[in-house]
Order: structure tokens, then C-alpha cells, then sequence
């Protein structure tokens, strides 16, 4: 059906409006870790957002005080296992996944792409994209906790702490 009536219209209007302004104030008093995509829960949360909102528009049948309350149940869930994982080793482990190590000092490692389910054509493609030519010049490249793929450049100059510290090395080989 095309159109149904202009009070279902106005009715989308008016709780899409103040659903939306919720929502903002919300996010606003939660702080940018709710909306960050650091890793799947993150993910979720963000995705489950946009459904109770896009709900909340399209359904008569969740009221706006239902709706918001929805939105402060996923926000403060959220906010609860960040806290958490920040102070648990425990809970961070359960919530989060390690990133992997997927190509190290120019080799590929073909168990940890397996395992992570990554083909060669997709590290090689990220290399590009970062501008390499040569996987020698490429000190790592990490499949991040996020699903994104970073590219670590190989440097001459000695290094103190790297940012490949943490990063799950199911077989590393040595250059």
C-alpha cells in the first residue's frame, strides 16, 4: 500500500522526531564508545539501535516511552560491559576477540588466514590499497578485532613498543 492515512504520516513525524532527539541525548550523556565499532559487541549494539529506532518510527504498537526505554536498556547493557571489560581481564576476553596476525615481515601465514578465514587475494588487495608494492616492505598486516584489515609499514629505524604488541601469533616466522 501506498499511503495509509496523514495521522499515521504525522504519527511517524512526531515520534520519529522525538524518538530521534532520544536517541542523540542519549548517546551524548553515554559517551563515543556506544557507537564505536572496536570490535562485534560494538557492532551489535549499534545495529540493535538502528532496529528499535527504525521500529519505534514504523510500529504503532511500541509506544515512544517503550521505545526509549529500549534505547536506555541497550545503552546502559553497553556502557556495563565496556566498564567491565576495562576492569576484567575475565569479561574482556569473553567479549572481545584478539586481533590476529596475518602476514609478518613479508610472509604470509597461511594457518592464521585460515583460521580467520582470510584469503591471500584479500591481504594482498589491503597491501595495495595501502599503497605497497613489495610485502617485504610490509612489517604486518592485522586482522583487527573490528573485522578491518591494518597494514603495519617496515621501518629502518629502531622501534621501542610496536603496535603489533597484543596481536594473537598463531605462526610467526622470522626474516
Amino acid at each position: 500500500m501506498f499511503f495509509n492515512s496523514w495521522s499515521s504520516m504525522l504519527r511517524v513525524v512526531v515520534v520519529g522526531s522525538l524518538a530521534y532527539v532520544a536517541l542523540v541525548l542519549l548517546l551524548r550523556v553515554s559517551g563515543k564508545r556506544t557507537l564505536s565499532k572496536l570490535n562485534s559487541f560494538d557492532l551489535i549494539v549499534t545495529v540493535a539501535l538502528g532496529s528499535t529506532l527504525a521500529t519505534i518510527l514504523l510500529s504503532r504498537d511500541v509506544a515512544l516511552a517503550e521505545g526509549v526505554t529500549a534505547f536506555t536498556l541497550l545503552i546502559g547493557l553497553q556502557f556495563l560491559i565496556t566498564w567491565l571489560s576495562v576492569r576484567s581481564r575475565r569479561i574482556s576476553a569473553l567479549v572481545k576477540s584478539e586481533p590476529s596476525l596475518l602476514l609478518y615481515r613479508g610472509q604470509l601465514l597461511s594457518e592464521a588466514m585460515r583460521r580467520q578465514r582470510v584469503t591471500e587475494e584479500e591481504v594482498l588487495a589491503v597491501v595495495r590499497a595501502q599503497g605497497q608494492l613489495a610485502l617485504d616492505d610490509v612489517e604486518g598486516v592485522v586482522l583487527e578485532t573490528d573485522g578491518s584489515l591494518s597494514v603495519i609499514q617496515r621501518t629502518e629505524q629502531p622501534v621501542g613498543r610496536t603496535s603489533l604488541e597484543g596481536v594473537s601469533v598463531h605462526e610467526k616466522r622470522s626474516s
